[in-house]
């Protein structure tokens, strides 16, 4: 009474083939994790500077220039080089004391080769926001 152990309906686990197909599906998942995390984390932190920013400014009765060199000061105090208050917003409000924006732009990182996977930001902060 010995049994065969071969044949299809015997065998368990995963194939060579399964195996690299789930090591490959990992490995994109993990770079888009890389890649859309920390610009997802960068927004976040830029809406709360715009945020906080625009509430001193209106609080202070500043004009839109004020709050723009206030923004760029702030930006480089954060070590953000990079971005200038001028390309991320535009005034919606220009009152003084009512300042209100819109943010858009967008970050572009490389995934592989020529594929690049761009996040666009975008989103309007008044008083009632800023609160």
């Amino acid at each position: 009474m010995v049994q065969q152990l071969s044949g299809l309906s015997t065998q368990r686990g995963a194939s060579v083939t399964n195996i690299v197909f789930i090591i490959i599906a990992l490995g994109v998942a993990i770079k888009l994790i890389v890649a859309i995390v920390p610009a997802q984390i960068g927004d976040y932190q830029l809406t709360k500077t715009l945020s906080a920013e625009l509430k001193e400014s209106n609080n202070n009765k500043e004009t839109a220039k004020q709050f723009v060199e206030r923004v760029d000061k702030q930006l480089s105090i954060n070590a953000d080089y990079d971005t200038k208050a001028e390309e991320v917003l535009t005034f919606t409000d220009k009152k003084t004391g009512q300042l209100a924006i819109h943010k858009q732009y967008e970050i572009t990182n490389k995934l592989f080769g020529n594929v690049d996977i761009v996040n666009r930001f975008e989103g309007d902060i008044d008083g009632t926001t800023a609160e």
